[in-house]
């Protein structure tokens, strides 16, 4: 499947409806943002069961807002609703694979220990 725009009327459906969503934070200007975009497209095309999605910063300002995005391009990674990963800068293809796998063998009950476990720390402070 190829990738989808996601918008600020899309973001919570889509988030909500896909267990893994990978967001391709982007500009039309930027030239690294150019060169990811084909390996991003490719990688959508081989992980069919994945939803990857484009957000446009200049169009979508709000949510890149809310993403804290600083820098294009910037991948983001929701899984079951809890951001599991974040990196600026245009990945190659292997390492954009690589994500992937991580991503899909994540034990999320482990991972929402760890943010409980993080979070009582800082209340404990």
């Amino acid at each position: 499947m190829a990738s989808i725009e996601i918008t600020s009327e899309n973001f919570e459906s889509v988030i909500d409806n896909n267990p893994i969503v990978f967001l391709d934070f982007w500009a039309t200007w930027c030239g690294p943002c150019k060169s990811f975009g084909p390996v991003f497209e490719a990688t959508a095309e081989a992980h069919p069961d994945i939803v990857f999605g484009k957000i446009d910063t200049d169009a979508q300002q709000e949510l890149a807002s809310v993403f804290g995005i600083r820098s294009v391009p910037t991948l983001a990674v929701i899984r079951e609703r809890v951001m599991v990963f974040r990196e600026s800068g245009a990945l190659p293809a292997s390492a954009l694979e690589q994500i992937v796998d991580g991503v899909r063998k994540l034990d999320m009950d482990q991972v929402r220990a760890e943010i409980a476990a993080g979070q009582d720390g800082k209340q404990e402070d």
